[in-house]
């Protein structure tokens, strides 16, 4: 290991103890394996229960041929955890493999490569290096491929021994980093799911709102995120939408459940959710609550001041009202309620279209379409 690879494992290593977002820690161990080893392509596979998780990969060739990121090119899928595949026998036997060409295995090697990737993408592998990422229990918690390392002109070589080395010291560093990652991961999923149970309760009598928390919530997060939101705010904003129909606690049944036209009066009693949700959420003490209480109050609002409960209009109302409200929108026109049936999704998409600048934020507008076809795959996701 020379002095660079070492310096440089150290400096990744500082920088892999802080993250705790899982995709830039996934991205950071792959891009900085590939730069000590001088490898094309790269894949991250993570142990979960009787099985390996291919969850991010990056491939310099195929990411220039279609001029797109790696991880849009390849989807998460679950792998067989078994001694037959490349990935499984270095997970199962904690052994690093480095192979000069996958291609020409030796015939009693206990492993397979398959070529079904190439073969879909006109790619050749061929010198690999496959390392387990053990935690400091000795447990293997996943798996770190390396595929065809370069020499100083480009061409395909085997892995060096020092590149081995230097490798597996990042992977130690790596697999800490990762199980930190995915415990911290842990208690967030555990606290979003206390949250969907527990304002589930004011959706609970609804039968037709069995997964709109987790639509919703989530179209708010890629919206947000198209605006060019940070992190903090993502993640707050993903737990505090949820709480945005909290006020219909204090909705009698009758009007809730009610399968046709709601009557003014009726009408009026179903807009106080907004204030009773306001109320409930009163005297926040962390930014989560308040961002929930904003929300509550708020997601009924219109751009052009038409809303309620308090008719207030443009940057008036919190950007994060103004993104909850399209969510909330999109979602009730896409899926079955008990007083409608499901909009086609063209339809939907037109009246968003139609109502930019009117009842939509226009910038709103226009980030949900830049996120739509990730928001296309959580409707696919949830659906009721």
């Amino acid at each position: 290991m020379n002095k660079s690879d070492l310096s440089k494992i150290i400096e990744v290593g500082l920088l892999l103890s802080s993250e705790r977002n899982l995709e830039k820690l996934f991205d950071k161990i792959l891009k900085t394996s590939r730069e000590v080893a001088n490898a094309d392509a790269g894949s991250l596979y993570i142990k979960k229960a009787h099985q390996l998780e291919f969850i991010s990969s990056q491939n310099e060739t195929l990411e220039k041929r279609f001029k797109i990121d790696g991880n849009r090119l390849f989807k998460p899928f679950p792998l067989a955890l078994t001694r037959e595949n490349i990935a499984g026998y270095v997970c199962l036997t904690g052994e690093i493999l480095k192979i000069k060409d996958v291609y020409h295995l030796p015939k009693d090697t206990p492993y397979s490569f398959f070529k079904s990737f190439d073969n879909r993408f006109e790619y050749r592998s061929k010198s690999m290096l496959v390392l387990p990422l053990t935690d400091r229990d000795g447990h293997v918690i996943g798996v770190l491929q390396l595929i065809n390392a370069k020499d100083e002109n480009g061409e395909t070589v085997s892995f060096h021994d020092n590149a081995v080395k230097a490798l597996s010291t990042l992977a130690s560093f790596a697999a800490i980093s990762l199980k930190n990652a995915m415990l911290s991961q842990n208690v967030k999923d555990a606290h979003l799911s206390t949250i969907y149970r527990l304002v589930n309760a004011a959706e609970y009598r609804d039968p037709d709102t069995a997964y709109h928390l987790e639509r919703m919530s989530n179209y708010s997060r890629i919206i947000a995120e198209q605006l060019g939101y940070d992190d903090e705010f993502l993640e707050v904003l993903l737990y505090a939408s949820p709480m945005h129909d909290i006020g219909k606690l204090g909705t009698p049944d009758r009007i809730l459940l009610k399968p046709g036209r709601l009557t003014v009066d009726e009408r009026s009693i179903m807009e106080k959710h907004t204030i009773i949700g306001a109320d409930i959420l009163k005297n926040p003490d962390n930014d989560l609550i308040s961002m929930g209480r904003s929300i509550a109050m708020t997601h009924h609002e219109r751009w052009d001041g038409k809303g309620y409960p308090e008719g207030i209009k443009g940057e008036e109302i919190p950007i994060e009202g103004r993104i909850s409200a399209l969510a909330d929108v999109f979602d009730a026109l896409s899926v079955k309620r008990v007083y409608k049936e499901a909009w086609p999704l063209e339809k939907v998409v037109a009246l968003i279209r139609e109502e930019r600048g009117q009842q939509f934020c226009p910038y709103v507008v226009d980030a949900f379409f830049k996120g739509y076809e990730e928001i296309q795959q959580v409707y696919s996701k949830f659906k009721e």
